[in-house]
């Protein structure tokens, strides 16, 4: 074998072994970020925060395509069904991946199986909000009120059915004896909108969804979940300083790509997210959502997935529950 047909096979076996790139490498694809939830809510705008930075990392257009409707089940099916050659991708939070598959019975995906973490960037906490229409300034001072006025029974807005918030619901009438009827929406932007305009008392969701119009003054969060108060809300007291225990692990937010997603994509758009949020703008911003902003990478994220879905198996188990 002559020198150049050596040089040639050398070439040629070299690139057998390379890891494959995504397909948006070369510059003639955009990334597509899905997410489970319509535009104005809190999920919406921190996909769009950073879809706007990663397109500067990576070189190449980073969309949002918002696809709504059962508490990110449809996304989750749409990201299960794209080509995992690096061009898709869903940004979400715990529901999706971790509660879902423990409420309903065939979802239509497994996030074990069907999808493989890219990276998580923040964890969060949900809060409880009442309307503006409330005398309430606290979650006491709602207790009271609901069983003054209302003989202790009330509807709170829950942003997707089957969903912590609707847990949490449960599980605070009664410890309080309440009549409390967990509202299902559509995502957290229509059950805001019908809380801005009294049209329900109350509503659970991240903070995320209720910071600003908390500060506005328009809704009032008297109450967050964790054992520790949120740098954005110090004000408001924790359902652990209220006597409701047992929400010590917080729920998340991460990336994910279909299953079969080359490695080289994984670990490229792993360490982007990271540098974008090393940028102390985005980071401030993120942060002035209500989140707590750290990078995971896929380990990280898997582990975080794992440990949150194992914790509220048993406090869905322990609540009666059936997945339906």
């Amino acid at each position: 074998m002559n020198l150049h047909r050596r040089h040639l096979l050398a070439r040629a076996l070299a690139a057998s072994v390379l890891p494959a790139l995504p397909a948006w490498a070369d510059g003639t694809k955009p990334v597509r970020i899905l997410v489970g939830f319509p535009p104005g809510g809190g999920s919406d705008a921190i996909a769009r925060l950073l879809a706007d930075k990663l397109k500067d990392v990576l070189g190449v257009p980073v969309v949002v395509d918002n696809r709504p409707g059962a508490g990110g089940q449809i996304a989750a099916q749409v990201l299960k069904a794209a080509p995992a050659d690096g061009t898709t991708l869903f940004l979400t939070h715990d529901h999706t991946i971790s509660i879902l598959p423990l409420v309903v019975k065939n979802p239509g995906f497994d996030p074990v199986s069907d999808f493989v973490p890219v990276a998580g960037f923040a964890t969060f906490v949900n809060a409880f909000a009442v309307s503006g229409g409330t005398p309430a300034r606290s979650f006491n001072e709602y207790v009271q009120w609901l069983q003054a006025a209302r003989g202790g029974q009330g509807a709170v807005g829950v942003p997707a059915p089957a969903s912590t918030p609707e847990f949490l619901v449960k599980l605070l009438g009664r410890k309080y004896r309440l009549d409390l009827v967990a509202a299902p929406y559509r995502g957290s932007a229509p059950m805001i909108g019908d809380m801005l305009g009294n049209q329900i008392a109350a509503g659970v969701g991240s903070v995320q969804d209720f910071i600003e119009h908390h500060r506005g003054g328009k809704l009032r969060v008297v109450g967050v979940l964790g054992t520790q108060r949120q740098a954005a809300l110090p004000d408001v007291p924790t359902f652990d300083e209220l006597g409701l225990k047992g929400f010590e692990d917080l729920p998340y937010y991460g990336i994910y790509a279909p299953a079969g997603t080359p490695g080289a994509f994984i670990a490229q758009f792993s360490a982007a997210l990271a540098q974008v949020l090393a940028q102390p703008a985005v980071h401030e911003q993120l942060t002035t959502l209500g989140l707590t902003v750290g990078h995971m990478a896929p380990g990280q994220l898997a582990a975080r997935q794992k440990a949150y879905t194992a914790a509220w198996a048993r406090i869905i188990r322990n609540s009666g529950f059936t997945a339906q």
